[in-house]
């Protein structure tokens, strides 16, 4: 699908989320596990390192259980194996953890209106996928990813404008707050 009909297919699925029916659901589902750092720059590779790409705002962290670090590995590993670099991991793992704080999420019943589910709280009635594929982090993964590479200049956005032009977000400025825990966790497990 070329880049214009998929803004446009994503535009219009996006008109759903407005009024905070797509991220209310989600922010309300993990509001209490987050806590506020202090400003930061973000990072995205240059040679060997991760360094400061200027993104500035407040940051958040969580602390992650052994099932949201195996879905840091999964991210990394599906980025690999599409042959991106540590930079689209950093951005997957942040809207990952912006949209289920990286935990797999299957259908929240009264807290979801809608059918997001997953890691990247995808949804099968806007072409992502099955539930069965939308719930397997490889695939939704390399399904974001997908995306991705069709967003033009990416590499050289800001994270949450890459983030936000995948997901249609009700909420596109929340990415940002993500970037330097994913960028830490890609420096942590990119080459474990």
């Amino acid at each position: 699908m070329n880049t214009i009909l998929r803004k446009s297919v994503l535009g219009i699925a996006g008109l759903a989320f407005t009024g905070g029916v797509f991220a209310g659901p989600v922010a309300a589902y993990a509001a209490d596990t987050t806590h506020a750092a202090k400003p930061v720059s973000a990072t995205v590779q240059q040679g060997d390192k991760l360094v400061p790409h200027g993104v500035q705002g407040n940051q958040s962290r969580i602390e992650l259980n052994d099932e949201q670090t195996a879905n840091v590995k999964a991210i990394i590993a599906a980025t690999k194996k599409a042959g991106m670099d540590e930079r689209a991991a950093v951005v997957s793992i942040a809207t990952a953890l912006q949209e289920s704080k990286l935990e797999n999420l299957g259908h929240l019943g009264d807290r979801n209106d809608h059918d997001s589910q997953g890691l990247f709280q995808q949804r099968p009635s806007s072409g992502w996928g099955t539930v069965e594929q939308i719930t397997d982090p490889e695939y939704s993964t390399t399904a974001f990813l997908k995306g991705l590479k069709q967003v033009d200049g990416w590499k050289d956005m800001p994270l949450t404008k890459a983030a936000q032009t995948v997901q249609v977000s009700a909420y596109p400025d929340h990415y940002a707050q993500w970037e330097q825990q994913a960028a830490d966790l890609v420096a942590e497990h990119w080459n474990k």
